[in-house]
């Protein structure tokens, strides 16, 4: 079952992370020993969450690059342990090919490449994996994207640069039914950035790609309670502000959403679809 019937067959699905990195920015590196990462997996797959997305480089702004050998030295056991007792889809968070196909050997169905297939490699490998993706925009890379992000029409701009990199993908052979699109939430945009395209969700939903939103703990939170004369929080203490941004991309149409906080999540979708 492809990501997009299990979406239509479940409704709007919660994406659990599970980061195997020593420098995470939104747990500091708790789950970094393969032991701690499967644990944590498995707490996320019992609080609901419907596929899991585990990464072995941190993508925070200024992270330190790492090898493909020491990712997938990283999230390959981390998938093992977890297909000897469950069978929730695995996507595996990486912009290498390398790394994207030692994980699918390993059990992940799922690539979410925050690169959107440009690494060299990554359309054939894609085309030859046969797995689902992600397909993200970030301007510039986690090491430069925060350094003053500018675009004429930032909506405009993810749009045309999502559909471009679908037919891209396409060309290469990968299924249409395959592909998703992730406007990148806080990868080389502004607070104002990540608000117009949350607002876009709909635009960006109107395609016929399915759509991830992925804001959870993230900084724009933390900036927008700066801006309406709040402390701002430390990316724990962004549950709230994260489930707002969630609801309301689903109500414009997203169909899944990428979280740390599965229970809460999980929690606030059962009421808003009891609401609606």
């Amino acid at each position: 079952m492809t990501l997009s019937e299990l979406s239509n067959q479940s409704g709007p699905l919660i994406m659990g992370v599970v980061n195997v990195t020593p420098d995470s920015f939104s747990d500091g590196g708790r789950f970094f020993l393969h032991a701690s990462a499967i644990e944590q997996a498995k707490e996320l797959i019992e609080a609901g969450a419907d596929v899991l997305d585990i990464g072995g480089e941190s993508t925070r702004p200024g992270a330190v690059p790492v090898s493909a050998a020491d990712e997938i030295a990283r999230v390959v056991p981390v998938i093992e342990g977890l297909r000897k007792d469950y069978d929730v889809p695995i996507s595996i968070d990486t912009f290498k090919p390398e790394v994207a196909r030692a994980a699918v050997s390993a059990g992940a169905t799922i690539w979410n490449d925050i690169r959107a297939l440009e690494g060299e490699g990554s359309l054939e490998a894609a085309a030859e994996l046969n797995c689902d993706i992600i397909l993200m925009h970030m301007k510039g890379d986690p090491q430069t994207m925060q350094s003053e992000p500018r675009y004429d029409d930032v909506v405009a701009e993810v749009e045309a640069y999502l559909l471009a990199r679908a037919e891209a993908a396409m060309a290469a052979g990968v299924g249409r039914e395959r592909i998703w699109l992730d406007p990148g939430i806080g990868f080389g945009k502004t607070l104002d950035h990540n608000l117009s395209l949350i607002r876009a969700t709909g635009r960006l939903a109107a395609h016929g790609f399915p759509l991830l939103m992925a804001a959870s703990r993230k900084r724009f939170i933390a900036a927008l309670e700066e801006r309406e004369g709040a402390d701002p929080s430390k990316a724990n203490e962004r549950i709230g502000g994260t489930i707002a941004v969630h609801l309301k991309a689903l109500e414009l149409g997203a169909k899944m959403v990428r979280v740390h906080d599965v229970q809460a999540m999980k929690q606030a979708i059962r009421v808003w679809k009891a609401c609606v």
